[in-house]
């Protein structure tokens, strides 16, 4: 079946992750596990020339996203003037978690203002208290319906914040859902029926997780095979007018 990783890093994760991709690793990957794309993002605001590089080996491959940092200011829209502007990359990922900021403080909205401008969706990482609650970033979804915003990981491993990002995707039309480290299968189906059909992207966070534990989630979810074509691929290739 065709795939299309909505999320995943090349770059090295040191600390308690310990983990590291490189770009030929991840292609590797791509090519054992049938993934047509993946939607690629560095591991951090400082190393987005890596993504840049790796499109330009493999540029039938990769969609890349800029890492974008709203506490920089002013250098956050210099850099997406720059990454999307100039070098055409497909969209804006930021880390409330990691850059210590909450996702719907008003420090965020001039770097939704440039993804409107640029027309490219938002991808934000959600699960983690205090900074990336479902409910922060479906406020900061409201302040831009034109920008389409999708919740990495869907509330992560919690699950009242999995069933917190089902139901602020269903209040919002632009929130999407993206599915890695999220544990429970029966939540894919769950929002595949209620949020939309056109709104759960199936993604792997590697080299977080491994295509084939991430994979499975969707196989054993309870969707129907045409159902899951929508997950692995067509949701993630219609926001990324690949399609």
């Amino acid at each position: 079946m065709r795939k299309i990783d909505a999320h995943v890093h090349v770059g090295n994760f040191g600390g308690w992750a310990a983990v590291a991709m490189t770009a030929e690793g991840l292609i590797g990957l791509m090519d054992e596990f049938h993934m047509e794309r993946s939607i690629l993002c560095s591991a951090d605001q400082y190393s987005n020339d890596d993504v840049a590089r790796a499109r330009e080996r493999y540029p039938d491959r990769i969609r890349p996203l800029a890492w974008v940092n709203p506490l920089d200011g002013e250098r956050a829209l210099q850099a997406v003037d720059h990454y999307v502007g100039e070098l055409r990359f497909a969209g804006i990922k930021m880390h409330p978690l990691f850059n210590a900021f909450v996702a719907d403080d008003p420090i965020v909205d001039p770097v939704m203002r440039k993804a409107g401008e640029y027309g490219v969706p938002v991808f934000i990482h959600c699960g983690h208290p205090p900074f990336s609650l479902p409910w922060s970033i479906a406020l900061l979804a409201e302040r831009h319906p034109s920008v389409p915003t999708v919740m990495i990981h869907m509330g992560h491993g919690h699950g009242v914040y999995i069933q917190a990002s089902i139901e602020m995707a269903k209040r919002y039309g632009n929130l999407y859902l993206e599915m890695s480290g999220m544990p429970m299968g029966s939540k894919i189906l769950e929002a595949y029926r209620t949020v939309g059909a056109d709104r759960v992207l199936f993604g792997t966070d590697g080299p977080f997780h491994h295509p084939s534990v991430e994979i499975q989630k969707v196989l054993t979810s309870g969707l129907s095979e045409r159902e899951q074509e929508d997950v692995f691929y067509n949701n993630a290739a219609r926001l990324m007018k690949l399609l």
